[in-house]
């Protein structure tokens, strides 16, 4: 939206003006808060995720590991992504070593990158102000405040989502196929870090863009298809690589029954993420076996305390903007940016609470910028217009409809004093902000406070709390699935199996066991390389038997190490993991070394 005096009036294009003083100390104030939100006591949460830590390691240590994301050195099995986001902590952990805050730093400083450049994004629609709110509410976004602490690919695919949106704000600014390609190129990587989920912004970019930009609807197209081969160059050389390339020379692709990463991406981590039919998954299934489906799935225990906070303001703050930009020209830039930040959310959102497969609560941080720049834009744009009633009830209600959001998400054990108080204040504000005309900036004030208290509170205990395993959740509590242990936690061995490992010899591997999590824990335990039998879930068909008995014969694997599990429950897959774990068990003799069963392979 930008300033009109009358919701009927046509909206004049943002005027570039010299910025005033305070945006530059404030914008450094924003960014100075973020960081430290993002990197205080960051060490609390270990290894984080122990499964891309190990995968981190690895790629420290190999360059082939590196490129394309072995679990191990030794280069077995990848992990069930791909791997842009490891090649980030990889090279963090080779200039400063392999610990915890050399892996989770550059999620930080990724968490930084996105609010300034939300920042700068929003700015040039909306103005400072605008922007500047706009990164507040990114930072304190609960589900952002754990990605941007933690070693998952979200941290990554966050940031290069937000560039590929300002790419399209400046293409549509001139109708610039340059900019167009930029953010072509920028979804591109974001598939090489979390693969199809990177494509959900493209219809919302393609419309703004196609409505927008300010040239001939032919060229319009013209320059769309130029973006769209972009996107496909910088996604797809990946693909092309790893297909070409010597089977034998790489590792297997973990994730996939055939050893294929476009299987991977269009079945694992594709289509089978939408139907819940997902060959080697465990727990979904057609219908929705990772929890109920709906509309208020976002809403629901799990997933609300992560997002839902803003998004009911986001949602009217986007009515509010297209309606007060109805009568606006086509190229109208503020109504391009609605569109944008509009169409990502309602897809994103759409996406996440209907699909039937493997979705986690984590995943939401993909709805944050949006959420913060429609936020952002309209109460600044509804603050200029105050003199309209329209306005006035607009801000109002937003302002309303967040305390209660806050109210709800906040009545609970934790800090049983808050939601009262949200609501009183948040009352209040929203009175005020309807008489605004009599209390003024005291009912902007009130209106951000309340605006921020619940979902920022949420965020520092976010950050307090330290976070591990593979499916960590924002909040006070960490209420993650299956507990630390087992799969998704990773448990370091004792003194007595490091030392073990430590000695194995000049083996290729010093021990294998099944599922990737246990792997991880004893890989970074001894920095030695272990073979994850089946990958992450155990139902990879990698290696067979055949191959593994064929490693023993040329000696590369020490030891096997019991104990490890593949998911329960999986409806798919293949059984080798448990074929070997057999053939182990009644071909060598067994020891038990700090609890965990050992077998010499080598004996």
């Amino acid at each position: 939206m930008t300033a009109v005096a009358t919701p009927s009036a046509v909206p004049a294009a943002p005027v570039r003006r010299a910025e005033p003083r305070w945006v530059r100390p404030s914008l450094g104030l924003l960014l100075v808060a973020t960081a430290a939100l993002y990197l205080w006591e960051l060490s609390a949460s270990g290894w984080a995720n122990a499964f891309y830590s190990a995968a981190a390691q690895a790629g420290s240590q190999s360059w082939k590991a590196l490129f394309f994301g072995a679990t191990d050195a030794a280069n077995g099995i990848t992990v069930d992504k791909t791997p842009a986001a490891l090649w980030v902590m990889s090279l963090s952990a080779r200039l400063f070593g392999v610990n915890a805050w050399s892996i989770l730093v550059p999620q930080a400083l990724l968490g930084v990158g996105s609010t300034w450049l939300l920042y700068a994004t929003v700015r040039r629609t909306s103005g400072a102000a605008a922007g500047l709110l706009a990164g507040a509410v990114l930072t304190l976004t609960p589900a952002a405040a754990l990605i941007f602490r933690f070693n998952n690919p979200d941290a990554l695919l966050v940031l290069v989502l937000i560039a590929a949106a300002y790419g399209t704000v400046r293409a549509i600014e001139k109708a610039s196929p340059r900019w167009l390609v930029f953010a072509g190129v920028a979804i591109g990587f974001g598939f090489l870090a979390k693969m199809l989920q990177a494509f959900l912004v493209l219809p919302a970019f393609a419309l703004a863009y196609l409505v927008a930009a300010p040239i001939a609807l032919g060229k319009r197209l013209l320059h769309l298809l130029a973006g769209l081969a972009a996107v496909v160059v910088s996604a797809g050389w990946y693909l092309a690589v790893v297909a070409l390339w010597p089977v034998a020379d790489r590792p297997y692709i973990g994730g996939s029954q055939n050893n294929s990463l476009l299987e991977l991406t269009l079945g694992y981590n594709g289509f089978g993420r939408i139907t819940g039919d997902e060959t080697g998954s465990v727990g979904g299934s057609p219908g929705g076996g990772w929890g109920s489906t709906g509309l208020f799935r976002l809403f629901g225990s799990e997933m609300a305390g992560g997002i839902a906070w803003l998004l009911p303001a986001a949602v009217l703050a986007l009515g509010a903007g297209l309606w007060f930009t109805r009568y606006a020209p086509r190229t109208d830039r503020s109504r391009a940016s609605l569109l944008l930040w509009g169409g990502w959310l309602i897809v994103t959102a759409a996406v996440f609470s209907f699909m039937g497969g493997i979705i986690h609560p984590y995943y939401t941080v993909a709805l944050a910028p949006a959420i913060a720049a429609l936020v952002g834009t309209a109460a600044v744009q509804l603050w200029r217009i105050r003199t309209d009633p329209a306005a006035v009830g607009l801000l109002s209600g937003g302002v309303a409809l967040t305390t209660v959001t806050s109210y709800l998400l906040l009545n609970s054990s934790w800090q049983p004093w808050l939601a009262p108080a949200v609501l009183v204040l948040g009352l209040l504000a929203a009175i005020a902000l309807f008489f605004v005309q009599h209390f003024g900036r005291i009912a902007a004030v009130l209106g951000l406070v309340v605006l921020l208290t619940g979902t920022g509170a949420y965020s520092l205990a976010t950050a307090a709390t330290p976070h591990s395993g593979a499916i960590p959740s924002a909040g006070p509590n960490t209420r993650q699935m299956f507990g630390g242990g087992g799969l998704l936690g990773t448990t370091l061995p004792g003194a007595n199996l490091t030392a073990l490992l430590q000695k194995s010899g000049d083996h290729r591997w010093a021990a294998a066991t099944v599922g990737s999590n246990n792997a991880a824990g004893y890989q970074l335990g001894s920095g030695k390389p272990v073979l994850a039998v089946g990958g992450f879930n155990g139902t990879d068909p990698y290696p067979t038997l055949a191959q593994f008995q064929q490693y023993l014969r040329q000696g590369q694997i020490r030891y096997f190490l019991g104990d490890g599990m593949t998911m329960r429950g999986s409806r798919s897959g293949s059984d080798v993991a448990e074929q070997i774990a057999q053939w182990v068990a009644e071909n060598y003799q067994m020891t038990t070394v700090d609890g965990v069963a050992v077998y010499d392979l080598t004996a």
